[in-house]
């Protein structure tokens, strides 16, 4: 958590992580951006409550696609979250900790990868490739939000007041290949009907050109 109490040797390396991990995710291509960030003697923060990064600058949409050389100098000077917006090369589907946990179980048991974030609200992200929507039971789900075009999602080690955003499954492991939204949206919905991970399942399908390495 980046406080005020922290020692500035803490603020720092965290700021030098984030600025790392940021200008990585832009070489492989991904819409970084620099997001707000906890700063302690915020009174204005409501006791205890949960804030959700927003963009750093009123222009984002302007800067999407920023060369890294460019996504370094942002990181250079303050601890931003780390933002990637939706709806271009990658979407997300934000669920509650134990529908994510039952979806991840079926990924696992069926062999289809997906980059899996956590949030420290207790939130799960399932990053896929770009689509017009999610399916209705999904939509209609109280408990599940698309982010797509005109959104945006906060990625590892993004640190809140109250934790640190981390990966459940890094994209790394999959070869930075992201999932066709259809593949992890399917797999979502046999959740939420509480399939169980036993069930067989068709392969993933990835679509053309959803690879960033």
């Amino acid at each position: 958590m980046l406080d005020t109490e922290w020692p500035d040797s803490w603020r720092g390396a965290f700021r030098i992580e984030l600025r790392a991990e940021a200008i990585g995710l832009a070489w492989r291509g991904w819409p970084v951006l620099p997001g707000t960030y906890p700063e302690g003697g915020d009174s204005s923060k409501p006791s205890g409550g949960w804030i959700m990064p927003t963009p750093a600058h009123e222009d984002w949409h302007k800067r999407l696609g920023a060369h890294p050389q460019q996504v370094a100098a942002w990181w250079t000077g303050r601890p931003y979250s780390l933002l990637v917006a939706t709806g271009t090369m990658v979407d997300a589907v934000e669920v509650d900790g134990r529908l994510g946990k039952r979806a991840a179980k079926l990924l696992r048991a069926t062999g289809q990868p997906a980059p899996i974030v956590a949030m420290p609200n207790g939130r799960w992200l399932f990053l896929t490739t770009s689509a017009e929507g999610v399916p209705g039971i999904l939509a209609e789900h109280d408990d599940v939000r698309w982010h797509g075009e005109g959104s945006w999602v906060p990625l590892p080690p993004t640190p809140f007041e109250h934790g640190v955003v981390h990966w459940r499954v890094k994209p790394e492991i999959w070869g930075w290949r992201l999932p066709t939204a259809g593949t992890v949206h399917n797999v979502l919905v046999r959740a939420l009907l509480g399939e169980s991970a036993e069930q067989p399942s068709a392969q993933p399908v990835f679509a053309a050109g959803s690879s960033a390495a």
